[in-house]
């Protein structure tokens, strides 16, 4: 028996959340120019939740497409790459002159190679992990930092230490350093009940407290991958001096 051809409807379908995404990621541009930093920082938010649907809907319909890959990268370049640097060098950068320029760029830059590294590499590692920073994660941590900063007097004076950090997120997206990745989890396999009350609490931190809670999740996952780096680099150095001895 022939299976009829899907309709086409079907193929637009997750490219349209696709394109939603990066229509978000420009408005937010325009938000951040009109000095709407807050408005920014929310349509970058949309983007990722439309960024996470796109791929789903299109494993789900049975939809997924080269088109749709190369599609979606072009699209996260321009919603977790210019976005954020564009956000970042209007907030801070722009007080550094070419400085705070060069960081914004390296942003968009080393993002623009993350994602090439991605498309040719998919499938030759573990689907659990990412290898390097993923940027749309190192655009809601910039951006969860940008708020943190806006929304605390305290921090004036500690933008150099903002700079830094931007550079340290766009190294870490072109690094070997393995992330865990939650596109794979199996719930038949893994304790549902804890998974729930960790979200539960998760959210509601969330709702309590937006900017604090999210940055500290962020940057728990940004640190975790160092620190796993750190402790498997520490581990390797021993084996390699044990069996020199």
């Amino acid at each position: 028996m022939i299976e009829s051809p899907k309709p086409q409807l079907m193929y637009i379908l997750p490219n349209l959340f696709t394109a939603a995404s990066a229509f978000l990621g420009v408005v937010s541009i325009i938000a951040a120019i009109n000095g709407q930093y807050y408005k920014a920082i929310i349509y970058i938010f949309l983007s990722l939740v439309l960024d996470g649907l796109d791929g789903r809907v299109a494993r789900l319909t049975k939809t997924t497409s080269k088109f749709g890959v190369e599609f979606d990268s072009l699209a996260d370049l321009v919603a977790f790459g210019v976005a954020p640097a564009i956000l970042f060098y209007l907030v801070i950068g722009a007080s550094f002159g070419k400085f705070g320029a060069l960081m914004s760029a390296m942003f968009v830059v080393f993002g623009a190679i993350r994602l090439a590294r991605f498309n040719v590499t998919t499938g030759t590692y573990e689907p659990n992990i990412f290898i390097g920073l993923p940027i749309p994660t190192a655009a809601v941590v910039s951006v969860v930092w940008l708020g943190f900063y806006l929304d605390y007097e305290f921090l004036r004076g500690f933008e150099w230490l903002f700079m830094l950090s931007q550079g340290g997120l766009a190294v870490l997206m072109v690094s070997n350093i393995r992330y865990p990745s939650f596109k794979k989890i199996n719930l038949k396999q893994t304790h549902v009940l804890r998974i729930l009350v960790a979200l539960v609490v998760a959210f509601s931190m969330l709702y309590l407290y937006p900017i604090e809670s999210a940055t500290l999740i962020m940057s728990s996952y940004v640190a975790y991958g160092l620190i796993r780096a750190v402790i498997m680099f520490a581990k390797n150095f021993k084996n390699k001096k044990d069996k020199n001895e």
